[in-house]
């Protein structure tokens, strides 16, 4: 007897993958000021922070869920006490762990023992390859010094090491010097980062924008580069957003790839969501990294295309870059779900073409002054 079936079968609900990746910021506290700073103007204190068991759980859900890596950063991770304690867990629940620190205040006894803790990898950043100008740009004396010896006391521990250089108008003339400072270190990989211009970076957009030429000398070192270390070292590099003529999958797409927990536990779909006014995220302390995934209506907001507006609805890249950056769309325009201004077919893109003339024509005069990452700074900013 044949099954009848109903003509019209509610549709499936579409699957979540579950992320990649844990970002956990366990603090905002940093030696450096870096004026590029990913964290947001109002930085959280340390007695906001998540304490180490309710980190331990957040572990443990994360693997639960189907993460893959967390990625220890901050701030600078290493403020924190109980690292060694939440890089062992990390380790126990079966999770690839990584730190994203700046390296100024570890040493020898400190990367021994999170190696044995079971630590995967680490990436280091740097301000410049010139000693000089990156303690300028970082805000910290002796800091380029104190990272060469930290390079080295990586590698000795038996860590793979990434290298990260966030490259700007004050530093992008050195680029190749970076990439030959990144092979002297005994790096694995290169990150060569454009500053990304929201929070911090977007107050100091002026004084960070390159020109087009120094951008053309940098894709071209890159290039170089790419060739003479194939095989050996892999270097990643993206295109800045306002040189660009279509936008990248922001995060790899809004609530797809990674999860982000901010240091008082706020669970965010980026690392600048928070500056998206009118959505509200769940904190940590109160909800499973489950439901946040899987049920929260800020994670839903843009996620996959329904959201779209045109041209983003009909266009044929809609599932390769997921409509772009939502904190950029918004800085820029306004408007969160607006067309990434990034899209030279966006009703907006006029509005980067006129950063990227302004960065033009101050390409011979001196940079504005930086404005540096500190707490007391953010009120004079907003």
């Amino acid at each position: 007897m044949n099954q009848v079936l109903p003509i019209h079968a509610p549709p499936a609900t579409p699957r979540i993958e579950p992320p990649l990746a844990l970002l956990a910021e366990l603090t905002h506290r940093c030696p450096l000021q870096c004026p590029y700073c990913a964290n947001p103007l109002e930085l959280e204190r340390a007695a906001a922070e998540l304490d180490t068991a309710t980190w331990k759980r957040v572990l443990d859900e994360a693997a639960a869920l189907g993460v893959l890596q967390v990625h220890f950063s901050g701030g600078e991770p290493t403020a924190r006490r109980d690292l060694l304690d939440l890089v062992r867990h990390a380790a126990a629940a079966g999770l690839y762990s990584n730190l994203i620190t700046s390296g100024v205040i570890l040493d020898a006894g400190s990367l021994g023992a999170l190696a044995e803790a079971g630590l995967d990898h680490v990436q280091l950043s740097f301000q410049d390859a010139d000693a000089a100008q990156a303690d300028r740009i970082g805000g910290y004396r002796n800091g380029h010094a104190r990272k060469l010896v930290v390079a080295r006391l990586i590698r000795e521990a038996g860590l793979p090491l990434t290298a990260n250089f966030v490259v700007h108008r004050q530093n992008l003339d050195r680029l190749p010097e970076m990439l030959a400072l990144g092979e002297e270190i005994g790096a694995s990989r290169i990150e060569v980062a454009h500053v990304q211009y929201y929070g911090w970076g977007l107050v100091n957009r002026a004084a960070l924008m390159p020109s087009r030429t120094q951008l053309e000398q940098a894709n071209a070192a890159v290039a170089q580069a790419r060739s003479d270390l194939r095989g050996r070292i892999t270097i990643d590099y993206v295109v800045p957003d306002y040189y660009a003529a279509r936008p990248k999958a922001c995060m790899g797409g809004w609530a797809r790839r990674i999860i982000n927990i901010t240091p008082s536990g706020l669970a965010l779909p980026c690392h600048a969501a928070e500056t998206l006014t009118g959505l509200h995220f769940p904190s940590v302390r109160t909800t499973s990294l489950a439901a946040v995934w899987h049920d929260d209506p800020g994670f839903a907001r843009f996620r996959g295309t329904g959201w779209m507006p045109e041209p983003c609805r009909s266009c044929d890249q809609r599932e390769i870059d997921w409509g772009g950056c939502r904190c950029q769309a918004l800085a820029l325009t306004g408007d969160a779900s607006a067309t990434d201004p990034a899209c030279a077919l966006s009703p907006h893109h006029a509005l980067m073409a006129d950063a990227v003339a302004a960065a033009d024509a101050l390409a011979d005069g001196p940079a504005p002054d930086l404005v540096y990452r500190r707490i007391r700074t953010a009120a004079l900013v907003r």
